[in-house]
């Protein structure tokens, strides 16, 4: 029997907590057939959710007697900010001690890290088919600088936001809460929508907009400046009822677009993320389309003086299954490469 030490990598969002093993001596060391997910909702805390997963994944392999997997360490990156020993997750309950969490899971070593972070890393794991281009410029990964600063912008129960910066070879991910940043509207449609927002929530951040909730505010902020009640909706409601002909539901998606072009050109005039930024987050693959065909680009690239720039700079939609597990996983090999 072959004794196999694996690294515990989990991706912690506001709905689902994914886990899977990393082997840190392999080239590509996420192992996607040990991939599981979850609902966080179903777990009182992530040490529970670890716990289950690592029991499924051991009675598994109780049927395999020509292997014993050892895991010791784990690499957890977590939908909030990280602030030494904890972490809160933005969009669910969770209060997430890395000290207790370690102890309960009986483990030697345990690295807590914001999702954006995870996603950073993976950024250089990335090959051509895990991309999408957004307009133009093409990406050409097989010719990364050695010195690079990538963004890296997402929509999905929350906003997430963060950055890679490459300098000698050496990877460092920026962890930010750049999601919850105030809005600045681009149009007098969005102005109205300020509005509504605003009578609403008071203080109003990108994260109201940019989100899977966000799109619903957004359709409902548009239905109310046209006197109508849309209900309770689900992002998926309105992109359902856009995909049958619905005009405002297709408007909400417009303005849910543009905006989204607007913020992640904003990133990267702050960041100073020249050479690209990545479009990640679970509602990106399922708005590709839209995107493609709506005023992302354009709003992207609409900066004033620095139109011209922008233009030549790369947004890359990420259809990687799992980055955030992929980044994880980067992680791992860094922290725990024996």
């Amino acid at each position: 029997m072959s004794s196999e030490k694996r690294v515990l990598l989990a991706d912690i969002g506001g709905t689902n907590a994914r886990f899977a093993l990393a082997d840190t001596q392999a080239p590509s060391p996420l192992l996607d057939d040990s991939v599981r997910g979850f609902a966080v909702a179903d777990f009182p805390s992530l040490a529970d959710a670890a716990a289950h997963y690592l029991k499924e994944i051991a009675d598994e392999d109780a049927a395999d007697k020509s292997r014993d997997i050892e895991v010791r360490n784990g690499v957890f990156a977590v939908a909030g900010r990280v602030d030494g020993d904890e972490a809160r997750i933005t969009n669910h309950p969770w209060v997430i001690s890395l000290s207790r969490t370690r102890d309960a899971l009986g483990f030697d070593g345990l690295r807590l890290v914001n999702d954006f972070a995870a996603q950073a890393m993976a950024l250089p794991w990335l090959g051509r088919d895990d991309v999408v281009s957004i307009g133009i410029p093409e990406w050409a990964p097989e010719h990364r600088p050695q010195h690079c600063t990538y963004g890296v912008i997402g929509p999905g129960t929350g906003l997430g936001v963060g950055g890679l910066i490459i300098r000698d070879g050496h990877t460092f991910p920026l962890e930010t809460e750049g999601g919850h940043v105030s809005f600045a509207p681009g149009t007098p449609q969005e102005i109205d929508v300020l509005k509504q927002l605003s009578a609403q929530f008071g203080r109003v951040s990108i994260e109201r907009l940019i989100c899977g909730p966000g799109l619903v505010n957004v359709h409902r902020a548009l239905c109310e400046i046209a006197g109508e009640d849309p209900g309770n909706l689900q992002p998926a409601d309105v992109t359902a009822r856009a995909a049958m002909g619905d005009v405002r539901s297709a408007n909400a998606i417009d303005v849910f677009c543009a905006v989204f072009g607007a913020v992640t050109g904003d990133l990267v005039l702050t960041l100073g993320a020249w050479d690209g930024v990545f479009l990640t987050g679970g509602l990106v693959p399922k708005l590709l389309t839209s995107l493609q065909h709506s005023g992302f680009r354009q709003r992207f690239e609409h900066k004033g003086r620095f139109s011209a720039t922008m233009g030549r700079i790369p947004t890359l939609a990420i259809v990687h299954p799992r980055p955030g597990l992929l980044g994880a996983a980067a992680i791992a090999v860094e922290s725990y490469p024996g």
